[in-house]
């Protein structure tokens, strides 16, 4: 409690005076302070309390800075109680210390966590203790319960003394029930439904199915915001007096939920009028900048239009050589016509410089992997043209959920403060894929990567996969700013074993590293060398055969049950030929051996081979953004050499482009045109199995993997030769391939926080191109006889009239389907559903495929 003295020192002064000597008249006596001294304190010191105040000793006592000294002490907050005393020529100084706090604790949260709340509130451990504080902090967590839909919550604050001035500082809860949205209801609007205007703001009406959000919990705040929503909606639907009369929010009589009603003034709706663009500058033209204008007169008048349009002049001028202009539109409305006349003031504005740039929000992530990919440095010139290039940019690092750039101003008028606020995302990725094929296919296949290793933006991949077809080991390393230079360089080993006896009738094993290197050639191009080194084994697989004394094969199989019932062959059974099946006259040999005759002409691929491998990939990316495009194109074009000793020699090309295109809100459109070709040179004549294309699966949907192209074909027929079944062989890769890929993203209409994506796609391109020494004339028998001898297949009787033959060519191959993706608590998961819509009879189709991944 406050005890000011000034009375009672008046009243000492006016004793001191009355008991001193006479004096003659007009003289006045000033009694001076000999000492001050403190009382009361514990933990603070003599000399910091004496700092606080206005007197000293050898001053007088003055009354009116003796009180503003008391004043000075309470505004310390240091203080629960102060007061002055005069003790003679002493000045007594008594306090009474606030405690400190020990601990903050709450009870009765269960909504709300601790952890959440300390970030709001501002008493803290080894804090000092005041009332003001803590109802402060009362009202902040009412206002997080508020925010949080419960409006009937109480916080009292409670406290329990402990020794050396210390208390425990208690914040009890009472949450009450959440204070929901039971509807939202419009007034006014005759152009658009309340169904329409609802899907426009953040507040929802309270439905069962919004349980992971809090939207739908009233908040005044977003009330405000919703506002706003509604105001730029109608704007951008031509409606430039709109305003929002009212918004009121009634509860209900149950106290549980509440009604929000909007009245709204729609007015009419305006298009654009004339449009005109003026400018002093002297490298601006007025009539050019016009044509860049994304409206002309009779358009319907859209506000957010007006701001793309200042975004573009702003850039435009950027280009020119203004870093700092002011584009000012001046809108004037016409009631009678309803048109919006619109004219951008272009000017020269104040030059403004960047005094800092702070990141914030980067809690992984190293300053200096964000600030690298900045356009802008501190002392830079202002230019937002850069700022939006650098957001860009860090946003195409992958690493962060949400980048967002503002300025304030800075310690000057021409100075400004760039901050950069960033979310981290998970850049760990735990992964597998898992699909189901028309022809008994299941995939699996896992892999570990980091892409930000230790936050400084290197990628690490550690790779074991283990499918169906294949066994993968893949170790790579790359860092993004090699010696700290605008290079980057990777390191690659790798070990592949490839299992294709079931779709190709040959497995490989390729063991290889390789390095690369990457830099950029202007702001939106980069090319990347590369050089890599492998051995490659093709195996065909193993299958004894019998063969005559001119190389002929003569057989494969021997029967072992069935022979009793020759006019059933569901019960025959074989086994392949052994040595002691052997008679006068024939060998047991591989059916690849060199002396088979009529061997298959994919014998020729086994072999063992090393690839010395020299290539490049150049990237074209124009893309206006890195994530979610509506806009732009990219492009990318990659050779590679082998030759360069070793044995094997091609020349491999491939190319792809797309381009992208926002429709309207939720609704964006991408098409991609891709093609590649390889060539063999030199002393090779073919190219082997291994190096050509291969499309399907995850290449191409709607196919299975390697599911078109060339192949091995066996047609069926009956006695009479007419054809009664085509079926697939192996596949035998081709040498080029052409192919177009269409998205549309498309709303669902599916509460935003489930994470749920769809776009149709369309898949359109084909696959094919052998060497002339790789394609056979037709080979014509009967199954399990002669040259057919390893050829049955189920519910088909032995001896039935095949032909063996290579289908070859570039027919075009389409699908189309719907594409789903979920971003699941256990990470992104992926539908993809196919419907064929033009095939080869003998392609090998996939009609369902998805794929997931865990991040970390």
């Amino acid at each position: 409690m406050r005890k000011v003295l000034a009375a009672a020192l008046m009243a000492s002064s006016a004793l001191v005076v009355t008991e001193a000597p006479v004096m003659q008249a007009g003289a006045q006596v000033n009694e001076t302070i000999r000492q001050i001294r403190i009382e009361g304190n514990q933990r603070i010191e003599d000399r910091t309390v004496q700092s606080y105040l206005l007197v000293a000793p050898g001053d007088a006592f003055d009354p009116a800075r003796i009180d503003l000294s008391l004043k000075t002490l309470f505004a310390t907050g240091l203080f629960a109680d102060a007061s002055f005393d005069k003790a003679g020529p002493d000045l007594i100084v008594r306090v009474v210390e606030n405690p400190i706090i020990n601990r903050v604790l709450f009870e009765g949260n269960n909504a709300l966590d601790d952890d959440k709340l300390r970030e709001e509130i501002q008493a803290a451990p080894r804090g000092i203790f005041t009332a003001a504080r803590v109802q402060a902090d009362v009202q902040r967590i009412l206002e997080l319960y508020r925010q949080a839909g419960r409006f009937s919550a109480t916080v009292e604050p409670q406290y329990k003394p402990l020794d050396q001035n210390r208390v425990d500082l208690v914040f009890v809860m009472s949450e009450g029930p959440v204070t929901g949205v039971r509807s939202i209801n419009f007034i006014g609007n005759d152009a658009y439904s309340d169904r329409r205007l609802r899907s426009e703001i953040v507040t929802k009406q309270s439905r069962w199915w919004r349980f992971f959000s809090s939207n739908d919990n009233y908040d005044p705040g977003r009330l405000e915001f919703d506002r706003e929503l509604l105001r730029e909606f109608y704007q951008n639907k031509g409606y430039y007096d709109f305003r929002v009369i009212s918004a009121v929010a009634d509860l209900t009589p149950d106290r549980e939920d509440f009604y929000i009603t909007y009245t709204i003034d729609e007015g009419e709706q305006y298009t654009f009028g004339e449009v005109e663009v003026e400018t002093a500058l002297d490298k601006l033209s007025s009539e050019g900048l016009k044509r860049a204008v994304p409206f002309s007169d009779g358009d319907l008048f859209r506000g957010d239009a007006i701001e793309d349009t200042i975004d573009t002049l702003t850039y435009a001028a950027g280009i020119a050589g203004y870093a700092f202009v002011d584009i000012t539109p001046r809108l004037e409305a016409d009631p009678e016509t309803r048109k919006v006349n619109v004219t951008f003031a272009i000017d020269e504005g104040p030059r403004v410089y960047i005094e800092r740039i702070n990141i914030n929000g980067n809690t992984q992530t190293l300053d200096r992997v964000i600030r690298r990919e900045l356009r802008v440095a501190e002392g830079d010139a202002f230019n937002r043209v850069l700022l939006d290039r650098s957001r860009n940019r860090v946003r195409a690092l992958g690493y962060f959920e949400e980048v967002e750039i503002t300025e304030r101003a800075g310690s000057r008028p021409d100075r400004t403060v760039v901050d950069i606020d960033v979310t981290e995302t998970a850049t760990g990725e735990l992964s597998f894929a898992a699909g189901f094929s028309s022809v008994d296919a299941f995939l699996l296949d896992l892999s570990v990567t980091q892409r930000n290793l230790r936050g400084r933006g290197q990628t690490l991949v550690a790779r074991l996969s283990a499918s169906d077809r294949q066994q993968f080991v893949d170790f790579r390393f790359q860092e993004p700013r090699f010696l700290d230079r605008n290079l980057s360089a990777g390191l690659e080993v790798f070990s592949t074993r490839s299992d294709f006896l079931d779709v190709s009738n040959f497995e490989s094993e390729t063991i290889g590293a390789g390095v690369n290197f990457g830099f950029p050639v202007s702001e939106n191009t980069g090319l990347q060398l590369r050089y890599r080194i492998q051995t490659d084994e093709i195996n065909l697989e193993d299958q004894n055969v019998i063969i005559d004394e001119d190389g002929l094969v003569v057989r494969t199989f021997v029967q072992t049950e069935g022979q009793d019932t020759p006019d059933d062959f569901f019960d025959d059974r074989f086994r392949v030929v052994e040595l002691s099946d052997v008679m006068e006259g024939e060998r047991l040999v591989d059916q690849c051996a060199t002396v088979v005759v009529n061997r298959d002409p994919t014998c020729a691929a086994e072999r063992s081979d090393i690839t010395s491998l020299v290539g490049y990939s150049f990237n074209w990316d124009r893309r206006n953004d890195p994530i979610a495009p509506t806009g732009g194109f990219d492009f990318s074009i990659s050779q590679d050499i082998a030759g360069l000793g070793g044995d094997v020699q091609y020349l491999r090309t491939e190319a792809s482009g797309a381009t992208y295109r926002g429709i309207f809100r939720g609704v964006r459109a991408s098409v991609r045109l891709s093609g590649g070709y390889i060539e063999p040179f030199g002393d090779d004549d073919s190219i082997l199995i291994n190096n050509r294309f291969f499309r399907g699966g995850r290449t191409f949907r709607g196919f299975d993997v390697a599911g078109i192209g060339p192949r091995q074909v066996f047609t069926l027929a009956d006695n009479e030769g007419n054809v009664t079944d085509v079926k697939p062989g192996r596949a035998l890769g081709g040498k080029a391939y052409y192919q177009a890929t269409g998205e549309l993203t498309i709303p669902n209409y599916l509460p935003e926080e489930y994470g749920i994506r769809t776009k149709l796609f369309v898949e359109a391109g084909g696959l094919g191109i052998l060497d002339d020494v790789d394609i056979t004339d037709p080979i014509f028998g009967q199954t399990q006889t002669g040259a057919f001898a390893n050829i049955g297949f189920n519910g088909v009787a032995p001896g039935t009239p095949i032909v063996s033959q290579i289908k070859d060519g570039l027919g075009l191959r389409a699908s189309a389907g719907l594409s789903v993706g979920w971003d699941s608590p256990f990470g992104p998961i992926q539908f993809d559903f196919s419907q064929i819509l033009r095939k080869e009879e003998y392609d090998r189709t996939e009609t369902f495929r998805f794929s997931t991944s865990t991040r970390f």
